[in-house]
């Protein structure tokens, strides 16, 4: 680090880190596993970060690795290492309130199997009774990293690497009050339809140009499920609470707390508003409470489903003394309510497990695969006769549709802000009061550790109070039309298999969400994904989505396959991952209008019409991944686009990387 210098150079270095965010922001989008620009874009910034942040601490890339976590999980983390082994900085140690820090590990203490939290990107494929690992450092990062708040962070530290240790340690121009920075925008006074208008002109990063096949094209974002993009509203927040004073901080998250229990049904004379990095750290906080309340003498049972995300998945099974059951799905996504209530009557009631008890039923309010959306409402119902608890994995439907959690009787509501257009990393775990049983201790750490994020809270308090302003009757109605439309379109294309919900006419199509789950008969998964990109600037998930059991269950993936797959894994890892079972999901948010449903059709045609190999063809009906993925010139272009923003990003406006 250099010498520290004058508070002078604040407003130039305040400046660029603000300039280098709102660049990374322009393409957000989720990291290593979604397809088209904007993933390989934030991807490669995320990784960048890595390298910058070793950099900066004067480390080698081929002796450490750097992993990003809250306060809470790096605490947890260190416990594991020498203090020779490790070294740490954080958002908080430079003066910006991200609530991430950055742990550099020597590669040689690399722990193997599992660690701490477990989660969505913590492993490469899920089975029913085991898991294949992924490589560090993402087996340490559980769910879905705070992606902007890292490169802020490895922007953050080339500044005061630059213009010494408290470059940020100084406090802007404090606006008058929370209520001000939240509520007060250029938009405040219009709601409905003609506020969800003018935020999608407001996307930021709308204007981008991507390079594709017919030249640069607007890009089309259909992987909302993964992640959200944000909009400018927010943004003007995010750049404000950066530089406000530390009390101005304790009103805002108060404020925020607020405005989440209102927006959720959720009194808090009755419930907490814990704040969290991500909805993975929020259900591995609810998984430490059960491991306190393991005092009666029976043996603890958590019923989930087999369409959940990790996320929802993997917490629970590494609980000493705990056992995971499942209850059925059917073929469009919905549980088996039969089913539910005899395994609740058999393990609560008539007692014929010995002392095994269903402690928790751990569902998500809408598959992130297929869009199917639980009736929580008479989940709730059963899981409180039987003397259950409830926990309700909301990351896909809290932007999505209205939920009253008292209303539902709901006792753990978990979701993410990158979910609902704030990414910048902060979630949060909405609890019943009562059922809060750790130490005193323990509590304030969870609390401090995702208060630490301000940016995160004060962005997903704005991004709450928009979609209030709009109505969630007006997003359901949106997305809705948008769903009808896509499940037409596909109707035409007879080589498209379309999981879940097909008919729009169906008494249960007003109960699936905006995620659509398809295949190609004639053409792998991760071909068309590549050619979507390609040929449109389109940019969607495809593969197993984090949802590994779902989507073995609906694909009917043989047994045989699966012990095949895990062998397979351990000797070509690289290879198998290309050839693994997979869909293609497209999903819906605000920012999507009827352009995008028709420009994906008509792209989606042209692809399914191409002639392919043989090769492909027999992949394709496995509806397994290909290795023959052509490189071709779009895709250069696409990795020098790439490479432009990342240098931009961690770059000064005179071109020089610092």
């Amino acid at each position: 680090m250099t010498e520290d210098r004058s508070n002078s150079v604040f407003p130039q270095a305040s400046k660029e880190l603000e300039r280098s965010v709102y660049t990374a922001l322009k393409t957000y989008s989720n990291v290593h596993r979604g397809s088209g620009h904007n993933s390989m874009v934030t991807t490669a910034l995320f990784e960048g970060a890595r390298d910058v942040i070793l950099e900066c601490m004067n480390l080698e890339k081929e002796q450490h690795m750097i992993v990003f976590g809250s306060p809470m999980r790096l605490d947890s983390l260190e416990r594991h290492f020498d203090s020779t082994q490790i070294q740490r900085v954080s958002s908080r140690d430079i003066g910006l309130p991200l609530g991430i820090g950055a742990l550099a590990i020597e590669r040689r203490a690399l722990p193997k199997g599992a660690l701490l939290q477990m989660g969505g990107g913590t492993v490469n494929m899920v089975y029913s009774k085991s898991v294949i690992w992924a490589n560090p450092p993402a087996r340490f990062e559980a769910g879905t990293p705070s992606i902007i708040n890292a490169i802020a962070l490895a922007k953050g530290l080339q500044l005061i690497r630059r213009f010494g240790r408290n470059t940020f340690k100084i406090q802007g121009s404090p606006v008058s009050t929370s209520q001000e920075l939240l509520y007060k925008d250029e938009f405040e006074g219009f709601s409905g339809k003609e506020l969800l208008q003018k935020l999608r002109l407001s996307l930021v990063g709308h204007d981008v140009r991507v390079p594709t096949v017919e030249g640069e094209q607007p890009y089309s974002n259909l992987d909302n499920a993964a992640s959200t993009p944000t909009f400018e509203p927010i943004w003007q927040v995010a750049k404000q609470i950066l530089w406000q004073p530390h009390n101005f901080h304790i009103d805002l998250v108060s404020k925020v707390k607020e405005i989440c229990a209102e927006f959720l049904g959720a009194p808090l004379n009755d419930y907490d508003v814990l704040f969290t990095s991500n909805t993975t750290e929020a259900i591995n906080i609810v998984a430490q409470f059960l491991v306190r309340d393991q005092d009666d003498g029976s043996t603890p049972v958590i019923l989930t489903t087999l369409q959940e995300h990790n996320s929802n998945e993997l917490p629970w099974r590494y609980i000493s003394g705990v056992s995971v059951n499942r209850v059925s799905i059917d073929d469009e996504g919905f549980l088996n309510l039969d089913e539910l209530e005899r395994m609740l009557r058999e393990y609560n009631q008539l007692h014929r497990y010995d002392a095994k008890r269903i402690r928790i039923v751990a569902v998500s309010g809408a598959s992130n695969v297929i869009g199917s959306i639980f009736d929580v409402q008479a989940i709730s119902q059963l899981v409180h006769q039987y003397g259950a608890r409830l926990l309700v994995d909301g990351a896909q439907v809290v932007a999505h549709r209205h939920i009253s959690l008292s209303e539902l009787d709901i006792d753990y509501f978990a979701f993410s802000g990158h979910k609902v257009y704030a990414p910048f990393g902060s979630g949060a775990l909405v609890v019943k009061k009562e059922l809060i049983n750790l130490q005193s201790d323990d509590v304030s750490k969870i609390k401090m550790s995702g208060e630490e994020n301000v940016v995160g809270i004060a962005t997903l308090g704005k991004a709450i109070i928009l979609l209030q302003r709009i109505g969630m009757e007006t997003i359901e109605e949106w997305e809705r039309m948008l769903t009808h439309r896509m499940l037409q379109g596909l109707a035409q294309l007879p080589d498209v298999e379309v999981f879940g919900v097909r008919n729009p006419q169906s008494p249960r199509f007003s109960q699936r969400g905006g995620i659509i789950a398809i295949s190609l008969k004639k053409v792998p998964h991760n071909l068309v994904a590549k050619e979507l990109a390609e040929l449109g600037g389109i940019g969607i998930r495809n593969g197993c989505f984090c949802a590994h059991l779902l989507v073995q269950r609906i694909l009917r993936i043989h047994p045989v396959r699966i012990f095949a797959t895990r062998i397979f894994f351990r000797v070509l890892p690289k290879l198998t991952n290309l050839l693994l079972p997979g869909l293609i999901r497209v999903s819906f948010g605000v920012e999507n209008n009827e352009n995008d449903v028709d420009h994906f059709i008509q792209t989606l045609r042209l692809i399914d019409q191409t002639t392919r190999s043989r090769a492909n063809r027999l992949v394709a009906s496995t509806n397994n991944g290909t290795i023959f993925l052509p490189v071709s010139q779009t895709q250069n272009r696409m990795i020098a686009f790439t490479e432009n923003i990342v240098k931009t990003v961690y770059s000064f406006d005179n071109g020089i990387i610092v």
